[in-house]
């Protein structure tokens, strides 16, 4: 796909917004690559899969023959950007930024292409700014511009803290794109404040203003909430293959089809063509499946996708039990323990409160039965197998 309408058409693929499309298309016309621009600042070890929306749009890139720079904000990531809260994110050590920035380069490359791909870090010019370099950014907004983000902007109306430092930080990133001389920078749509900033640095600088283009964040397992890992909703890439089939088949059908058009590198027409399907009787499951086996794939391998499916269609089509099942001990006493306190001490679940509520659903199974007794004892001196949920196996011994 060599046309300036074809790559558009890619480009916009999933996209929420691009700003400006006018300029844009003239710098596709200009036939030279683009510098193409993704900032991470690496506030935790492992990417998941709301992560990868943008990146699978620099792979985009990369496939229409385009020059793609992975930023990663060791500079930034020390100051805290707290886009979509409403707190200050407290800033990272040195020592963690780095030791979380060298996992996101062993990750990203499952999806880009090493050889056409830029690492960069902004501490490389931000260090070099100095102290009379930082005042004389800080003098290319006012205080009145930063209260239009919006987060700031509740945080001021509800009196609550703003940190002198957390409105430099759309100013370094903006400065980011005047040091890489960026045609075009990508970012979610909690970003727009910071990504027009770049624009405006340019200008000022005298060089060509970056065209944005902001991607929807992917929602999580719940199809409600942010993927995110504080909210236990995400699928992390550097997860074993089983895990990320597993749940992926456990999203909603509905969702299955937002992941195939962020996620999925498959046509816009082979997708259509899926939803075709489903709609004149397919089985949704079995699309699913291809989603899974695809991503599981891409950062495992094909073989592990296949070996994934297998262990997953034996274990739910035929009840068949995981080979790695977690071997626990659980010392119950003499007058033995209540199944709901097993399950907790046996760390299927997270509270004992949690543990209730999964035998209320349903959801648990002793040596392959229902439980449906919250007060169940079982006594020591037995060894049972545990089930809670689809994905949560545990070989226990009664002591």
């Amino acid at each position: 796909m060599t046309d300036v309408q074809g790559a558009l058409e890619l480009i916009k693929r999933g996209a929420d917004e691009l700003l400006i499309e006018a300029e844009l298309v003239d710098k596709l016309k200009s036939g030279r690559p683009l510098r193409v621009k993704a900032g991470f600042d690496p506030t935790a070890p492992d990417l998941h899969l709301g992560h990868t929306v943008l990146i699978n749009k620099l792979r985009h890139f990369q496939d229409l023959g385009h020059q793609v720079m992975f930023l990663i904000g060791d500079f930034t990531g020390m100051i805290g950007d707290p886009s979509g809260k409403n707190a200050t994110r407290p800033p990272l050590s040195r020592e963690q930024i780095m030791e979380n920035a060298r996992t996101y380069q062993d990750q990203v490359f499952k999806i880009l292409d090493p050889e056409k791909t830029e690492i960069c870090f902004n501490s490389a010019w931000m260090e070099s700014l100095g102290a009379a370099g930082m005042i004389r950014l800080a003098s290319r907004s006012t205080v009145a511009r930063m209260l239009e983000r919006d987060d700031f902007a509740k945080r001021y109306t509800a009196n609550q803290p703003i940190s002198i430092h957390e409105f430099l930080y759309p100013l370094c990133q903006g400065y980011d794109s005047v040091a890489m001389r960026a045609d075009i920078e990508l970012g979610g749509t909690d970003q727009k404040f910071n990504l027009l900033m770049g624009r405006e640095l340019q200008k000022h600088e005298g060089q060509a203003p970056q065209c944005v283009l902001m991607m929807p964040l992917l929602e999580g397992l719940d199809g409600v909430n942010k993927m995110s890992k504080s909210l236990g909703n995400y699928i992390g890439i550097a997860e074993g293959p089983r895990e990320i089939f597993g749940k992926l088949m456990s999203i909603s059908d509905d969702l299955m089809w937002r992941y195939y058009e962020l996620l999925s590198f498959r046509s816009i027409s082979e997708i259509a063509g899926l939803r075709r399907d489903a709609e004149t009787g397919r089985n949704p499951r079995d699309i699913k499946v291809m989603l899974a086996m695809e991503l599981v794939a891409r950062f495992h391998g094909a073989v592990a996708a296949e070996d994934a499916r297998a262990e997953f269609e034996a274990r739910f089509q035929r009840g068949v039990l995981p080979e790695d099942m977690p071997e626990v001990n659980v010392a119950v006493g003499a007058e033995g323990m209540p199944v709901f306190q097993v399950i907790r001490q046996a760390g299927l679940t997270g509270t004992t409160s949690e543990a209730m509520r999964m035998i209320e659903q349903g959801a648990v199974r002793l040596d392959g039965d229902r439980v449906e007794d919250k007060g169940l004892l079982l006594q020591a001196g037995k060894t049972v197998v545990l089930q809670v949920g689809k994905r949560k196996f545990a070989t226990v011994h009664l002591g």
